[in-house]
């Protein structure tokens, strides 16, 4: 008796673990089916993607007829994907870029970071309006690209590289013109680059719909073969519609060179603050000293350019004040003390007292003539 319990107990033992483990079976074959029934199936899946649209190069412009539309497909290939290795500059809120179009001219490219624009409609409004400024002294923007949140820029290429690197030769041994760099510019040199910057802003501050750049400085001055100045890098400017006499959006600038109406909290861009910073960087290529960079003053106290040129003038000492590397033995010093009184004018801390550019031109025409 005790044997055919046994036996019964164990076939239905059996027959629960036996139900049990087909019971699991069949569940996860329900499960599988009704995946591979939600699951999208592979074949349109490729299809889809075979089927795909071609990269978007979005929208581009030229300025200059004798260049052809380039689009932002051709900048990634003539740049090799914005290399490094072919980087000329920093400017504002961008890298700029030496490269040869396929249709054969060399020019600077620089791309601008994400936030140098809101969008594209600003974007497009302000290049069409850059690009048809025509003088000699302003470089030129030939056209633009457009793609997703990427803003290019095409200029014309300027020999000579920027005057921040005349001023301090920033070149390295390795650089081919380096021995070219090292060269100090002359006095006659630097007042016609001044002339040039000075012409070129009164002519953008003149126009119908003037315009103001917001970022004079050494490194936003090019210089051509013949050393003429080219006003360089747009990314900031601003123009002004109608009346205005100042622009609604958010100052900005680079230390050392900005006006102090803008540090103390002003919200709007104005030609004084053009102004100001000519005048900054005029002192600075007479003195050969940076703005922004603090050096010994005689106390051995650092003192920034300004401060030091407000003691020296004090004194009268305006010949000390110029570049250590410019000959002397030639210069009018009637003509520096003259030159040092129209930078500081510009660069007065009220700029209600600052002149404007065009009586600028008119004063330096009168003292350089």
């Amino acid at each position: 008796m005790d044997q055919t319990l046994q036996a019964v107990l164990a076939a239905t033992a059996s027959f629960f673990v036996v139900s049990l483990i087909l019971a699991s079976i069949l569940i996860i074959c329900k499960g599988d089916s009704k995946r591979r029934r939600n699951r999208p199936s592979i074949a349109p899946a490729r299809a889809r993607n075979s089927a795909s649209p071609k990269p978007d190069f979005g929208e581009s412009a030229t300025f200059d007829p004798s260049l052809n539309r380039v689009s932002m497909k051709e900048l990634v290939e003539v740049t090799r994907n914005f290399s490094p290795e072919l980087i000329i500059g920093d400017g504002s809120f961008g890298l700029v870029y030496k490269a040869r179009l396929n249709s054969g001219p060399i020019v600077a490219v620089k791309k601008l970071s994400h936030d140098a624009f809101q969008g594209l409609r600003e974007f497009r409004a302000e290049m069409e309006t850059l690009g048809k400024i025509q003088h000699p002294n302003i470089v030129k923007i030939l056209g633009y690209c457009a793609t997703g949140s990427d803003r290019v820029l095409i200029y014309e290429f300027i020999e000579k590289g920027c005057l921040d690197q005349w001023l301090y030769d920033t070149s390295s041994e390795e650089d081919y013109d380096s021995i070219e760099l090292r060269l100090p510019l002359s006095w006659q040199t630097r007042m016609n680059i001044v002339r040039g910057i000075a012409r070129g802003l009164a002519f953008m501050h003149n126009l119908d719909t003037p315009i103001i750049h917001r970022d004079i400085k050494a490194s936003n001055i090019l210089l051509d073969e013949n050393f003429q100045a080219h006003i360089a890098d747009f990314g900031l400017a601003r123009r002004i519609e109608g009346s205005h006499s100042h622009v609604s959006t958010q100052v900005a600038g680079t230390m050392g060179y900005m006006p102090p109406e803008y540090l103390q909290g002003a919200t709007m861009a104005t030609f004084m603050g053009d102004v100001y910073s000519f005048g900054v960087l005029m002192l600075e290529i007479v003195t050969g000293r940076r703005p922004s960079f603090p050096f010994p003053g005689e106390d051995g106290r650092e003192v920034r350019l300004m401060e030091w040129i407000y003691k020296m003038i004090e004194r009268k000492r305006y010949m000390e004040m110029v570049d250590a590397s410019i000959s002397k033995d030639d210069l009018n010093e009637s003509v520096v003390v003259e030159i040092f009184k129209i930078g500081v004018k510009c660069a007065d801390e009220k700029w209600k007292a600052r002149p404007t550019m065009k009586e600028v031109v008119e004063h330096l025409d009168e003292i350089l003539a």
